[in-house]
């Protein structure tokens, strides 16, 4: 599993908290397991390490990311407009194109890079379909996120999965994108 720590500490907050404040998630007592759970992970190899620019690395906090209260603020605020967007593309999203999703994070078979790039060939058509006056970056974003919560609604036990393959592909494809919406 990645670590939450340097470029993927941001991705991760923003997502979880986009899945926790997002209408008709049907998966939040699994979200919050999964948040324990790596919670236990962490706190188990902290080793608070001093980084080269002088801060500590990201580690969690009394249960939350080891985010400032100000940037666990900012992250809320955030997520919080992105699943009102979300919750206006929700109904643009074909059922085909979740279930082919889901179709691929259940196939063992399939690497991570696979089904990220089948994740952000599904973005790409989807943008497309669904007109937007938004920057294009955060409509992506959003899209991204939305079909998180689809797939896992539509299989829970995808959850760790899902969870770590958006996160991977936030930060692949958005990061520079987040970091500016973040005020980092």
């Amino acid at each position: 599993m990645e670590q939450i720590n340097g470029p993927l500490q941001m991705e991760h907050a923003l997502l979880f908290t986009f899945l926790e404040v997002s209408s008709d998630c049907k998966f939040k007592d699994q979200l919050h397991c999964l948040q324990s759970q790596q919670i236990m992970l962490y706190q188990g190899s902290d080793d608070d390490e001093l980084q080269t620019d002088g801060n500590r690395s990201g580690h969690f906090r009394n249960g939350e990311l080891g985010l400032a209260p100000a940037n666990e603020e900012v992250i809320r605020i955030i997520a919080a407009q992105l699943a009102e967007i979300g919750d206006q593309f929700d109904r643009e999203i074909q059922e085909r194109v979740v279930n082919g999703l889901v179709q691929h994070f259940m196939n063992e078979n399939l690497s991570n890079e696979e089904i990220t790039r089948q994740m952000s060939r599904a973005v790409r058509e989807l943008i497309r379909a669904i007109p937007s006056d938004m920057d294009q970056e955060k409509a992506m974003l959003v899209l991204a996120m939305v079909l998180t919560k689809k797939i896992v609604n539509t299989v829970p036990a995808l959850l760790r999965r899902v969870f770590n393959t958006t996160v991977n592909y936030m930060n692949q494809q958005f990061h520079n994108y987040i970091v500016e919406m973040l005020g980092e």
